[in-house]
Formats: structure tokens, C-alpha cells, sequence
């Protein structure tokens, strides 16, 4: 299983919001280059950037400071916040960004994001898929920075995006997004079992290395962690031997 540490951007700094809310925000560096450096010391092959000012103004606010990240390292980097057309797309893509992640859009305008998927290919866009478990534990789609519940279910989504040769999905329990409190497994679990041929990027709640063994026991593709290893609740030599047993 991949491990794919996380950086949230605000300011040009590296912080991290506790379930999406802006008013909750934790700082750790205000070198993001230098963190990214410190992850791909840990083995890492990817890294997940999430522009927090782009999200909010629709502008690509750090653009700087992610194609600097992109120009030094060898990450395969992935970045969302705020990636609303085409021409923003091909941007990221030229500026040496290897995946664009795209959110509410992919539900409020799935035909536009469908195109962008035949335009640049499967592996060029990544959809995001925020969900809140209903009731009945159905995970219902969630947009508008999770202010909005949808009456789509993340399953239906990804089937109506497979038509268009769908890859790379990550989706995130909104409950559990910087609670620490271990990721939802029955989801990550289910959405594997239907969905096998997708890499699917599991996203929210991850503690401690135990959590990613027990993901990767269950077949998950991936998985993004940024505040465990921020707050080294996973150490290095921990990443490091879980990265070595692939």
C-alpha cells in the first residue's frame, strides 16, 4: 500500500484544519519545501498538496510555493483547492504536477470533469470525494467545503465516472478528517471490494502505523496521512519499515 503524506497550504504556510473548518486551524511550518523534503526522506513516492486559499478564492494563491515543491523534488505530486476549469488543469499539469484533484465539481458539473478526464487521461485527475454516513451507513456525498449533503451516494458517483476510465479516487469521512480518531475501515474496506481495479486513496482519521496496516490488510490502494506524521505519532523508522514491505 502507498502512503501518501499531506500538506495543507494557508498562507504560504503548512497548517492543518480539524474537520474542514477554517477556525480551527494548527500551524507547523512556515517552510512547506522543507516539510515536503522531510516526507520524501521517509520513502514516499507521492505527496498530497491542498492549496486551503485557492479552495476558499477559486486562485491558485500558493502556485509559487507548489512549483517550487514540484521543481526540487522527485514526488509525484497531486494538488487541489480551488481547480475549477480546464485551462487551471492544464496549468498544474505544465507546472510539473503530476495529478489535479478535483471536488465539489465532480458533482456539480460531472460533464465538464468527465471531459477533463478524456482530455489529459485517467491518471492526470484524481476525484475527491467527500462523504458523511447516513443513518442507514449509506456514505452520502458532501460539497461546498462538507456544508452541503448531497442525495448522491459515493458508489454512485464512482460508477457514473467509470464510463470515462475513472483511476484515482480519494475519498475522505468528513467525522473523521484531523479527529485522529483511525479511519472509517468499513468504507475503505467496501469501496475496495467493489470498486478493485480503482486507486482508491483512503483519507481521514490515520493515528498511528497500525491504522495503515490494518488498511493495507483490507486491499486499500492508498492512503493519505498528514497530521500523524506531522505530529510524529507515526515515526520515521515506522514509515520507513512500512514503506520497505510495499
Amino acid at each position: 500500500m502507498k502512503v501518501i503524506p499531506a500538506i495543507d497550504l494557508q498562507g504560504g504556510k503548512c497548517v492543518r484544519l480539524f474537520q474542514g473548518d477554517f477556525a480551527q486551524t494548527t500551524e507547523y511550518s512556515d517552510d512547506p519545501a522543507a516539510v515536503a523534503r522531510q516526507f520524501s526522506e521517509l520513502g514516499s513516492t507521492d505527496l498530497h498538496i491542498v492549496d486551503l486559499d485557492g479552495a476558499r478564492s477559486g486562485t491558485q494563491d500558493n502556485r509559487s510555493i507548489i512549483s517550487t515543491i514540484a521543481a526540487e523534488s522527485d514526488l509525484v505530486i497531486q494538488v487541489g483547492g480551488g481547480i475549477r476549469d480546464k485551462k487551471t488543469v492544464e496549468d498544474w499539469l505544465t507546472a510539473g504536477v503530476s495529478r489535479c484533484v478535483v471536488g465539489s465539481l465532480a458533482i456539480t458539473e460531472p460533464d465538464a470533469v468527465k471531459s477533463w478526464l478524456v482530455a489529459f487521461g485517467a491518471d492526470k485527475i484524481v476525484l475527491a470525494l467527500d462523504v458523511k454516513i447516513e443513518e442507514d451507513g449509506v456514505p452520502m456525498i458532501t460539497t461546498h467545503g462538507w456544508t452541503r449533503t448531497t442525495d448522491t451516494s459515493v458508489y454512485e458517483s464512482i460508477q457514473d465516472f467509470h464510463s470515462v476510465g475513472l483511476r484515482h479516487v480519494l475519498c475522505t469521512d468528513v467525522s473523521r478528517d484531523g479527529a485522529m480518531t483511525g479511519p472509517n475501515f468499513a468504507l475503505y474496506s467496501s469501496m475496495a471490494t467493489r470498486f478493485p481495479d480503482l486507486q482508491i486513496q483512503a483519507s481521514g482519521g490515520v493515528r498511528h502505523i497500525e491504522d495503515l496496516e490494518r488498511l493495507r490488510r483490507l486491499g486499500v490502494p492508498a492512503a493519505i496521512t498528514g497530521r500523524a506524521l506531522l505530529d510524529g505519532t507515526i515515526s520515521r523508522a515506522e514509515m520507513l519499515s512500512f514503506q520497505q514491505k510495499g
